[in-house]
């Protein structure tokens, strides 16, 4: 029986499996790393700090996917997945917070899935940052946002398949409507407030100039 070279062929290509994924494991967790301070760095407006790094999570995950050319059991066990959808995140809130058209998902050379996926969760991140902007009573660019929020959630919403195909998308379009909903009641609640001081303050200028 011919049991040692059939060990010999598995050991080797077990093997040459085994260093690509250790490799890619640790591009992937650097990729996650790099997107989430990113997000930070957005959040402190540190944007050409969290350009850099979002360039360098892109490279990371980059590499992360050559080292596994020829290797698709592997690629799509689920952590490159995880780290395309963290990549998404961060570039997506780095366009709506600056005011830039979104990434396109094969610019990003990312799953249509882990695209989806990320823009959901790039949503959050959003609603963070029109709570800062309602804080600073900038309500105008905080509803703008909140438009492209909207457009987001529509966009996820469209589509209605198995979560083997969209990695669970049906459950973070639900986790955006929920987010969706608070953030316009916030802002609702703001830009009401706002009205009522303006027509407080006007009724008050107007009581001085009648008078005098």
């Amino acid at each position: 029986m011919e049991l040692e070279k059939i060990r010999q062929t598995i050991e080797k290509d077990f093997s040459a499996k085994n260093k690509a994924r250790e490799k890619a494991l640790i591009h992937s967790r650097k990729t996650i790393q790099l997107s989430g301070n990113a997000i930070r760095s957005i959040h402190r407006n540190e944007i050409e700090k969290a350009k850099k790094m979002i360039k360098e999570a892109r490279n990371k995950i980059s590499e992360a996917a050559k080292g596994l050319k020829g290797f698709s059991d592997i690629y799509y066990a689920g952590f490159m997945q995880n780290a395309e959808k963290e990549y998404v995140e961060a570039e997506a809130t780095l366009a709506l917070v600056t005011g830039k058209v979104l990434p396109e998902p094969n610019t990003l050379n990312v799953g249509y899935a882990q695209y989806l996926n990320g823009l959901g969760e790039a949503v959050g991140e959003l609603r963070r940052h029109i709570l800062d902007l309602i804080r600073h009573g900038e309500l105008e660019k905080a509803d703008r946002l909140l438009d492209s929020a909207d457009d987001i959630f529509y966009l996820m919403a469209s589509f209605d398949y198995p979560d083997a195909i969209t990695y669970s998308l049906r459950r973070t379009t639900d986790t955006t409507r929920s987010i969706m909903e608070k953030t316009r009641g916030d802002l609702t609640t703001a830009i009401r407030q706002k009205s009522l001081r303006e027509s407080i303050s006007e009724l008050q200028e107007k009581i001085k100039a009648e008078n005098k």
